[in-house]
C-alpha cells in the first residue's frame, strides 16, 4: 500500500518502511546487557530487566510494506564504516580545541570562544572512550563522586586543594562541596545567600554561574529545586566543565568574551559570579550589560569576592587598595545605571536586584535613551556583545512585571507562559501551547513504554536536541534528571524564552556546528524532527557524529521524524557502533512519523575501538 505526501520542502515524495510491531522485551534485553555502572560490570536495574524478559519471536514482526517508496531511499548496499579516531582526540571539543584557539587574539577572550573547524578539517571518525570507562554513579551519588578512569586528570586536585574543590581517592575523584569563596562547602553558602534572596519558595528557579569551576554552587542548589546554568572555558583548569557534567550536574563550555551568550532576554532568576576573574567594571560595563540583558525583571545578580569587602582582603587578594576601590566604584556605577539595587553587601558577597520595570527606576533621565538597544534581544548566535541597555518591555503601572510575573516553580511548569499569554510569540496561542503539551505527553508515555528505564535514574543528563516549547522536557521532569533545551538556531520560531519561562534551561545552538561540551556527557538524546530540519542545510553525518561525540557508551537516542527519514538514519549509525529498533508512531502503522530507539554500544581506546561484550 503506497501512501504519499508532501514534505516541508514541497517535494512529493512515496515513503517506503518496514513496519515494526515493536517486540518491547527483544529492546530491554539489549538494553539490559548494555548498562553498565561506576559500581562494576553491569546495572542492576537493567540485569533485573534482562532476566525477567524473553525476546518476542519473529512472529511478532509485521515486515508488510505500507508505504511505497524509490530505491535511493532504501537500497541494499552496506553502511558506511566509521573507524575509531587516535587515542589522543579522547576528549575533542571541536569548536573549543586549545591549538586552534590559540592562534586567535587573547583580547576579550576571544580565543576562548567558539572557533569551528573548517569542513576540510573535519573528523570523520568515533571519538574514543578511555579505557576503563564506566558509566558515572547514579544521581545523587554522582554529585559527590566521579570515576577517576572516566576523567583521569588531577591537576585540580593540586591546584584546588586547600578550596575543598575536589579531591582524588583511589579509583574515585571526591568533590566536597566546597569553592574558591566557599571553603566550607557550598550548602552554608547558599544559606547565606538564601537570607537575602527567596531561594526556597519556588520564587527562584532558573540561575546562571558565570565561570562555574566544577559547578558544587548549581550541583547543591539542586535539591533546592533550582536549575543552575554553569559555564566556564576550557582553559588551564583543566576538565572543570567536564566534571561538572560527570557529576550530573548543568554545564556548557563557555566564557563572556565578545560574543553574545546563548540565551535569550529575561531568561534566569539569578546570576552568579563567585571569583569568576571576569572583569565586570571593564569595557564600559559591557559585561554587565550582558547579565543585565538575560536577567529576568525582579532577579538578582551576586557577586562574591573582589572587589567586594576590598578593606579587609586587599592583602590577601595581593592588590592594592586605588585598584579594588576602582573596580569596586566601576560595578556600583554601572549597576546604577541599569536600575539595580543593591540589597545586601555581606562578607565577601553583594547582591543586587533588577527593577521590575523601567517604570520603577528613580531617576532615569531621558537621554538614557541614546544608550538602548536597538537590536533583537533574543538573536544573539555569533552576535557580538553591545554596550547598551536591553530595553524593558513596557507595562501599563509601576507594579507589573516587564514581561509578566511568573508562577513560583513548580507551578511555574504547566502554567502559561507570558510570552505565550501576550501573544508576542508569533505562531503560537494558548490553545496551540496547551495542545502541545497534551501532545508531548502523550509521545513521553508511549517511550516509557517502549524503554522502561526512562524515569529509573539510568538517565541523568538528557538533551532534547529540537525543543520547541520544552514539552517533552516538561512531560519527562523527574528530580532524577534534567534536560538541556536546545533550540536550533534555524529553527522559524526562537522559542527558547518560554523554555525559561517554563523553569526550565537550555540553549541556542546550531547542528551543522559541535555542540559546547566535552565527549560522553549525555546519557539520552532526544531528536524530534532534526534531520527534516537540517535537510541540505548540512551533512547528515556530521549531525550523526556529533551526537556520537556527545553520547555516553550505552546512552541511548530517541529520534522521531518522517520514515523515510529514520530508514536513513538506521542504515547511517549502523556504521558507528549502534544497535537500533524502528517502532511504530503510538498511532499506529500507518501513520508515517515514527520513532527509531538506539543504544550506543560500549567500546573504549586503546584497543583499536573493538567493541568489548
Amino acid at each position: 500500500m503506497a501512501i504519499r505526501s508532501n514534505s516541508g520542502d514541497g517535494r512529493t515524495r512515496s515513503s517506503v518502511s518496514i513496519v515494526f510491531i515493536v517486540g518491547l522485551c527483544c529492546f530491554f534485553y539489549v538494553l539490559g546487557a548494555w548498562q553498565r555502572s561506576g559500581f562494576g560490570k553491569g546495572d542492576s536495574i537493567a540485569l533485573q530487566i534482562t532476566e525477567q524478559t524473553k525476546c518476542a519471536s519473529s512472529a511478532n514482526l509485521n515486515f508488510e510494506t505500507h508505504h511505497g517508496g524509490s530505491l535511493t531511499d532504501f537500497d541494499n548496499n552496506e553502511a558506511k564504516s566509521f573507524e575509531p579516531c587516535d587515542d589522543s582526540y579522547t576528549d575533542y571539543t571541536p569548536c573549543q580545541d586549545q591549538r586552534r584557539a590559540m592562534t586567535f587574539p587573547r583580547e576579550s577572550m576571544i580565543y576562548r570562544e567558539r572557533h569551528c573547524p573548517p569542513d576540510e578539517d573535519k573528523l570523520y571518525c568515533l571519538i574514543p572512550a578511555p579505557k576503563g570507562y564506566v558509566t558515572p554513579f547514579p544521581w545523587p551519588k554522582s554529585r559527590d563522586y566521579v570515576p577517576f578512569a572516566n576523567v583521569p586528570y588531577k591537576s585540580l586536585t593540586v591546584e584546588k586543594a586547600v578550596q575543598n574543590w575536589v579531591q582524588y581517592e583511589g579509583s574515585v575523584f571526591r568533590f566536597p562541596g566546597g569553592g574558591t569563596q566557599f571553603p566550607q562547602g557550598a550548602d552554608t553558602y547558599i544559606d547565606q545567600l538564601a537570607s537575602v534572596i527567596p531561594i526556597n519558595n519556588g520564587t527562584v528557579r532558573t540561575a546562571l554561574d558565570t565561570g562555574c569551576g566544577v559547578a558544587s554552587w548549581g550541583a547543591y542548589l539542586l535539591k533546592r529545586n533550582v536549575l543552575a546554568m554553569s559555564f566556564a572555558p576550557r582553559d588551564s583548569h583543566e576538565a572543570q566543565v567536564q566534571f561538572a557534567l560527570e557529576r550530573g550536574v548543568p554545564a556548557v563550555i563557555g566564557v563572556l568574551g565578545s560574543i553574545k551568550l546563548p540565551y535569550p532576554s529575561r531568561a534566569f532568576d539569578m546570576a552568579h559570579c563567585s571569583r569568576c576573574l571576569i572583569p565586570w567594571g571593564a569595557n564600559d560595563g559591557l559585561y554587565m550589560m550582558e547579565v543585565d540583558r538575560v536577567l529576568r525583571p525582579g532577579g538578582y545578580w551576586v557577586l562574591s569576592g573582589p572587589p567586594i569587602n576590598w578593606n579587609n582582603n586587599y592583602v590577601a587578594w595581593d592588590r592594592t587598595k586605588e585598584d579594588l576601590e576602582e573596580e569596586q566604584r566601576k560595578i556600583e556605577d554601572t549597576a546604577e545605571l541599569l536600575c539595580w539595587e543593591k540589597v545586601a553587601e555581606r562578607a565577601e558577597f553583594a547582591v543586587w536586584r533588577k527593577r521590575i520595570n523601567a517604570e520603577s527606576c528613580p531617576g532615569r533621565q531621558p537621554e538614557i535613551q541614546t544608550n538602548m538597544c536597538k537590536t533583537n534581544s533574543d538573536d544573539v548566535w555569533y552576535k557580538m556583545m553591545e554596550t547598551c541597555i536591553t530595553p524593558y518591555p513596557e507595562v501599563s503601572d509601576s507594579e507589573e512585571f516587564a514581561g509578566g510575573e511568573l508562577k513560583p516553580f513548580p507551578e511555574r511548569l504547566t502554567a502559561i507562559p507570558p510570552r505565550i499569554a501576550s501573544g508576542s510569540l508569533a505562531g503560537f496561542s494558548i490553545n496551540s501551547y496547551q495542545e502541545d503539551n497534551r501532545k508531548w505527553q502523550k509521545h513521553v508515555n508511549a517511550y516509557k513504554k517502549i524503554n522502561k528505564l526512562l524515569d529509573s535514574g539510568r538517565y541523568r543528563n538528557v538533551m532534547d536536541m529540537n525543543a520547541g516549547l520544552g514539552s517533552f522536557a516538561a512531560s519527562i521532569d523527574s528530580p532524577k534528571l534534567w534536560v538541556m533545551n536546545v533550540v536550533p538556531t534555524i529553527a522559524d520560531i526562537l522559542t527558547l524564552g518560554v523554555i525559561y519561562e517554563r523553569g526550565l534551561i537550555g540553549m541556542y545552538h546550531d547542528w551543522c556546528e559541535a555542540f559546547s561540551t566535552y565527549p560522553r556527557t549525555y546519557d539520552l538524546i532526544h531528536a524530534n524532527g532534526v534531520f527534516s530540519l537540517y535537510h541540505e542545510k548540512c551533512k547528515m553525518e556530521d549531525i550523526l557524529l556529533e551526537m556520537d561525540r556527545i553520547l555516553r557508551p550505552e546512552g541511548a537516542v530517541i529520534f522521531r521524524d518522517h520514515v523515510d527519514v529514520l530508514i536513513k538514519v538506521k542504515k547511517m549509525v549502523g556504521g558507528m557502533r549502534w544497535s537500533t529498533q524502528l517502532v511504530n508512531h503510538e498511532d499506529g502503522p500507518f501513520v508515517p512519523e515514527k520513532i527509531l530507539v538506539a543504544v550506543k554500544q560500549y567500546w573504549v581506546g586503546g584497543n583499536k575501538g573493538n567493541t568489548e561484550e
